[in-house]
Formats: structure tokens, sequence, C-alpha cells
């Protein structure tokens, strides 16, 4: 019987950035598969600060330890879930796929433009061609040109970003906004497409509150519902590690105790 060989090394899962912006009933996800995984990434939680409270302090003592107890009940307030962003850097490398340009005509043409491009894309509004909006600046801008420039802020259309989810294995879906996003370009074509690139990425994750109101393009709906159901099911699997590493605490104590 032939000898086969297998190979040992893990599959591994892709991160990614998916969009789902296609104007149908069931919308289409657009997928920005992370050509490498990057090898660390920094998440930051920011608990909601409550405002500051002036407390009036009275001559009785007993009404001043009254007031100060009322200010520190208040300051462990948490009417909303703590925003938390995730910041990591993607590299991409347009080489493998110059090796075979017959298989990959798009890189073969402008490298790693076309990754760079739809990562961009998810920091714009959905909706009319770069063409219309320009002419709706021009058209705001004649109609308003005389007019308080916060008159004319009001009546300009509110558009919304789309709703990203940042799919970082089973264990992390979130919906997110992209908010920030810097490119380092390294290396060109001959064209001057950019055949390399590091893309720092920050991001926000959006909860319950930020979904209610999400409005936009056409599918909206749709991806308001599935971007809730990853939120939760994320938010179900955080506290279910919480609950498991009360395991660990008891297996701490154990070992504490003398033999």
């Amino acid at each position: 019987m032939p000898d086969t060989a297998y190979s040992q090394t893990p599959f591994l899962l892709k991160g990614a950035l998916i969009y789902f912006g296609a104007p149908m009933i069931i919308p289409i996800p657009n997928i920005i598969f992370f050509q490498y995984n990057p090898e660390t990434m920094t998440r930051t939680l920011h608990p909601w600060t409550p405002p500051e409270r002036e407390v009036t302090v009275a001559d009785d003592l007993s009404m001043t330890s009254a007031a100060l107890t009322s200010t520190q009940r208040r300051s462990l307030s948490q009417p909303y879930d703590p925003r938390e962003t995730f910041q990591l850097v993607l590299e991409m490398d347009a080489t493998d796929a110059l090796e075979h340009p017959e298989y990959h005509p798009v890189a073969f043409v402008s490298g790693i433009a076309d990754r760079l491009a739809a990562i961009e894309n998810l920091m714009y509004p959905p909706g009319d061609s770069l063409l219309g909006g320009l002419l709706g600046t021009v058209a705001a801008s004649v109609s308003f040109g005389g007019a308080d420039p916060a008159l004319a802020a009001a009546n300009l259309e509110r558009r919304e970003v789309p709703i990203v989810l940042f799919f970082w294995g089973p264990g992390r879906i979130v919906p997110v906004r992209i908010t920030s996003l810097s490119i380092e370009e390294q290396q060109y074509s001959p064209l001057l497409y950019p055949l390399r690139a590091k893309a720092t990425i920050g991001v926000q994750v959006l909860d319950l509150d930020d979904l209610v109101t999400v409005s936009g393009d056409p599918a909206s709906g749709a991806a308001v519902d599935i971007a809730k159901a990853c939120y939760l099911f994320t938010r179900g699997q955080k506290e279910l590690l919480a609950q498991l590493n009360l395991a660990n605490s008891v297996e701490s104590i154990i070992g504490m105790m003398p033999i």
C-alpha cells in the first residue's frame, strides 16, 4: 500500500472585512479577505464616563455625606456598553499573483490597487456615483452661496457609511465602522499602481444602540439585522468565556491549599 504523506500544517482561517451592500432583497456580501493575517492587533475598551456634577456642600454634616454618597453611586452607572476599538496592520503583496498573470489579470494590470480601493470605499457613503455627488455639491454651493454656512449644512442630505462586519474567526464577528485608514505604498508597477502596501486600519465596534437608527443603502434593513445578530453572538461568547474562567479560579484556589 503506497505511503501517502499528509500535511501537518493546520488550516488557517483568513480574517476579513465584509460589506453587505448589494441592492437586493437578500444582501450579497463583498468580502475583503486579509492576504496575511496580522500577527498583532490592539483592542481598546472605552467605558462610558458620566458628566461631572457639582456637589452642594451643606452646613449639616449628614446632608453633605448623603450628597457625596449619591455622587459616588452615579459615577458607577453604565447606560451604554463600553466603546470598543481595534487597530491592526494589513500587509498586501501582488508578487505571488504576478507569477501567473494569466490567472490574475486584475493584479497584472493594477497590482493591489483593487484591494486598497475596496477598503477605502468602506469609508464612503454608498449611493450616488462620484459624478452625481460632484454635481450635487456644485448645486448646493450655488444655492447656499450667500447663506449662513450652518444653514447650508443643515440642508445637506444625511448620508451614512456602510455597516461592515469584522470577521476574526468564529469567536469574533462584530459590526464596525472604519474610523481611520493609513496606507503606506511601498513598490509600484511600470504604470505606477502599488504592488506592495501596509494599511493601518482603525475600527470602532457598533453596539445595539448604534444600530437602532442605521439607514442608507437599499440593503440596510437586512444588513442591520445581520449586524445585530453578529454583535449578540460575539457578546454571548464573551460572557460564556468569562463564566468558564471560574474553573480556572477554582483550580488556582485548590492549588494554593496545603496538601
